[in-house]
């Protein structure tokens, strides 16, 4: 079974499977999940059981339903960040490229201003000011991490300008917007389609990290991040509830790694190589 015209290797299809797995997970929590999100089905920190298979958490709820709706919220928030952090560095990266000097340096130095504040303490000052809403999440998240997109896709999209057929399309008289859509974005998508899984893993770490901190996503809503926060205590009972949430988070970041990392090996092949290596 070939994607895209390419063979997976074993460890892409270990990647895919468990990116399969919490995408179905987050889609119909609903019905897997043997309890709702919030219900408090018994006492604090069970053991696992036939009821609870991975026990109960700090407020008795059930930790395998918490885990699953957990998935739908921590991978959803992560997915929207990462869509809207890729939409607006790319399309600044392009302008940068193609619409001149002075356009370039204002936006570069933006950017570099950006970059010369530490994101984590950034995003802390931004989200204690405006609280932690879901929307001011995302877009807080997204406008850090678009500086990152910015200079990729500003260094990709600058070698492609230079060469002949966007030459030719200027010549021709085609609008910036034009050369950007039809000319420059198609040939910079591979090295942007690898950025892009990168940059899924860091917003979903990034994501679980500002939840454990307590300025992520806000209780009722189920989060992996902020799961492993809540149960911190039962470490010191010698219980495993705060592991099942960290065990989640590491098993998503290798399965996405895992796909990257195939995609970029067929990003690195040489023109005509086999689609079945």
């Amino acid at each position: 079974m070939t994607i895209f015209g390419y063979k997976p290797n074993g460890a892409a299809w270990v990647g895919i499977a468990i990116v399969l797995i919490f995408v179905i997970l987050a889609i119909f929590a609903p019905w897997i999940a043997p309890y709702s999100e919030s219900e408090s089905v018994g006492s604090r920190w069970e053991t696992m059981s036939v009821a609870h298979w991975l026990g109960t958490d700090q407020n008795g709820r059930d930790m395998l339903s918490r885990i699953i709706f957990g998935a739908r919220m921590t991978i959803g928030v992560a997915l929207a960040t990462t869509i809207l952090s890729f939409t607006m560095g790319t399309i600044a990266g392009l302008l940068a490229a193609t619409g001149g000097a002075v356009i370039d340096q204002i936006l570069s130095r933006f950017v570099d201003i950006m970059l010369s504040i530490p994101l984590l303490v950034f995003a802390l000052i931004v989200l204690s000011m405006f609280g932690s809403s879901i929307p001011t999440l995302v877009i807080t998240i997204a406008i850090l991490d678009s500086t990152r997109v910015f200079r990729l896709a500003r260094a990709v999209s600058m070698n492609i300008a230079v060469l002949e057929f966007v030459e030719a399309a200027r010549l021709r008289g085609e609008g910036l917007w034009w050369i950007m859509r039809k000319e420059i974005l198609p040939n910079a998508l591979p090295p942007m389609i690898s950025e892009f899984g990168l940059r899924f893993c860091f917003n979903f770490l990034f994501v679980a990290g500002l939840s454990f901190l307590g300025l992520g996503i806000q209780p009722p809503h189920a989060d992996w991040g902020g799961m492993v926060w809540e149960n911190r205590g039962a470490i010191v009972s010698g219980l495993p509830a705060p592991l099942w949430p960290a065990l989640m988070i590491a098993i998503m970041t290798i399965g996405v790694n895992l796909v990257v990392d195939w995609i970029l090996s067929i990003n690195a092949r040489p023109s005509g190589a086999s689609a079945e290596m």
